[in-house]
């Protein structure tokens, strides 16, 4: 891979974040592609070379640590950490001195407080009372704004909390200024009970979870309305419904899943980590002309339309599935406890990126039916090779240890091996579109941490427009003016429902696209429903029901211009970080 393939950004950003001295981007994929190769002994230049070749070829990128850390002093390659938080000042701030040395080596990290006592409680023997988990949540906050992940990164934090803990009130109003706990994403882990509630429109019971005793009871109605007009305001809290999580969980009798990683696409047990990759989509589309069978209407010709390649994306994830198992055992865990659980449950998370520029390319929208066909059929294949692959593995080199108290039928050698993250900054590098994410813009402004700015077509688009002998310069400037495309009637209609950007997208679609993609998912899925400023509240709160019915395991939604800063716009202005809320910037 040629260094001039990236974007100048993508070139600002890797000599600011991953590059080490110097070092080009090619060597930095050999470093990584060594260290991780390191894992298979007699075999290891075999395998190193094969994930050099789709590192460089961008076809697969790992999570952030990884590229910053594998084959240096420092090797903790995970993203995702989940710590537990019990109810007293040891655990606490135990807790949060691992927290801020996770954060120092590039990963983020989630906590449940609702084994905290409520605001009020009184404290043991002494006569006093306790402050409750938000004022802790204060004091993690302000620890991680001194340190950045990775000395590169701000750090990243999710806070849960249940929504039958007394203070969960005080919890949804937590980030309603709009500069409290800007190193915190937050979410309330919903509760089938409570759903339940919500739909007969009766009460539902409040209780301290660490002791089990009943604290009265609230309305469902009422509570609902407090989250969906914290969405409404400024997208927090976001929600996780933590009982179909949990239903998901194989490794259920190991415990209960609390809380997630920042993004809240990564459950985890307490200790645990995980080791994220993405397959770049985009990358796996024909660009040549596929002739048509005699049969087919008009056969003897060729198609115009791009094709999956899916015998490139097999390759492609039977060897990004060995890539990630074999980081667990290279990789130096902030701690023994999670090094342990770690390779007891060998969990993994390999997603994707770029599904909106295959889209693109395919020509297909993403706001269709055959768009969420698409991305259901493609999910599908990957999660299938995927666990084949883990199966092989676990034949070659065993399964992992705590299979038996699992309640998987075939032996893997992972726990869980798909995942889908936002890839914020993996996907600047890869030049193509986050997650599976609509583009947010076809025009983007980016500006980096020392005020350089780069403007950046969507690269696909331009293509497109180029093929079609349409005026890239005319047809920008009318974007920039109309505010996205979908009413700049020189692009051809067809194109233009190809080419809407994330706001212009029906949040119903952005539902049911997450919706598609769980259910082939293992863990579940970084995903933001952008709404348009002129939503009702009404609305918000029937997005959040249609999420939990078509069986997602959580909902992050954002309004248009509800924050003072926002870091994207419908023709980006960007900070470096190119993300939709403060945090998901450490995939």
């Amino acid at each position: 891979m040629s260094e001039n393939k990236f974007s100048p950004f993508a070139r600002d950003l890797l000599e600011k974040r991953y590059l080490r001295e110097n070092e080009d981007t090619r060597s930095m994929f050999f470093r990584v592609a060594s260290w991780i190769a390191g894992a298979e002994g007699k075999d290891s230049k075999e395998w190193e070379e094969k994930f050099f070749d789709i590192m460089n070829s961008l076809d697969f990128l790992p999570n952030s640590p990884c590229l910053m850390n594998a084959g240096t002093s420092m090797p903790q390659l995970a993203a995702c950490f989940v710590y537990p938080i019990e109810d007293d000042l040891e655990s606490i701030f135990n807790t949060l001195k691992l927290a801020a040395l996770t954060h120092k080596s590039g990963g983020g990290t989630g906590f449940s407080f609702s084994r905290l006592r409520p605001n009020g409680d009184k404290v043991g023997m002494t006569g006093g009372v306790t402050s409750g988990p938000v004022s802790f949540m204060e004091i993690y906050d302000k620890t991680t704004q001194k340190i950045r992940q990775g000395g590169k990164r701000r750090g990243a934090n999710m806070a849960v909390l249940r929504v039958d803990h007394p203070d969960v009130e005080e919890f949804i109003d937590a980030k309603q200024k709009e500069h409290r706990l800007n190193n915190f994403n937050i979410s309330v882990a919903v509760t089938d009970k409570f759903m339940d509630a919500l739909e007969k429109n009766t009460d539902y019971d409040i209780f301290f979870p660490s002791h089990g005793n009943l604290r009265g009871k609230k309305n469902a109605e009422n509570i609902f309305d407090k989250i969906s007009y914290g969405a409404w305001k400024n997208g927090e809290p976001g929600v996780l419904f933590i009982d179909k999580i949990n239903r998901k969980n194989p490794l259920l009798k190991l415990g209960e899943l609390e809380a997630t990683n920042p993004c809240a696409e990564q459950a985890l047990l307490p200790y645990e980590a995980c080791i994220l990759g993405s397959i770049n989509l985009a990358n796996h589309v024909k660009e040549k002309k596929i002739p048509l069978p005699p049969l087919v209407k008009g056969g003897g010709g060729f198609s115009d339309e791009n094709r999956i390649d899916w015998d490139k994306l097999r390759k492609t994830v039977q060897v990004s599935v060995r890539f990630l198992d074999d980081a667990i055992d290279v990789s130096d865990f902030p701690l023994k406890e999670t090094n342990e659980i770690v390779k007891k449950n060998r969990k993994i998370g390999l997603g994707i990126m770029g599904f909106a520029a295959m889209l693109m390319k395919l020509e297909v929208p993403y706001c269709s039916i055959e768009g969420i066909k698409t991305g259901k059929k493609v999910m599908k294949f990957i999660n299938e090779i995927a666990h084949r692959t883990s199966e092989k593995l676990a034949d070659e080199k065993g399964e992992f240890p705590n299979f038996y108290s699992s309640t998987l039928k075939k032996k893997r050698r992972n726990s869980l091996v798909t995942t889908i993250a936002p890839t914020g900054s993996i996907s600047i590098i890869a030049g193509t579109s986050s997650g599976i994410e609509p583009v947010y813009s076809l025009i983007t402004r980016r500006q980096n941490e020392e005020g350089k700015k780069f403007e950046i077509v969507d690269p696909v688009f331009r293509k497109k427009l180029k093929k079609n002998n349409l005026s890239e310069k005319e047809i920008v400037k009318d974007i920039i003016e109309k505010r996205g495309i979908k009413n700049v009637e020189s692009v051809p209609e067809k194109l233009r429902k190809v080419f809407l950007t994330a706001v212009e997208i029906e949040p119903r679609a952005h539902v049911l696209m997450q919706a598609a993609f769980q259910q082939h998912v293992d863990n579940a899925i970084s995903k933001t429903v952008n709404l348009p400023e002129d939503i009702t509240i009404s609305e918000v709160k029937k997005i959040i029901r249609t999420a939990y019915r078509t069986g997602c395991k959580g909902i992050t939604l954002y309004r248009q211009h509800s924050r003072e800063q926002q870091v994207l716009n419908i023709v980006c202005e960007c900070e470096s970080t190119g993300m939709m809320k403060e945090n998901d910037d450490e995939r």
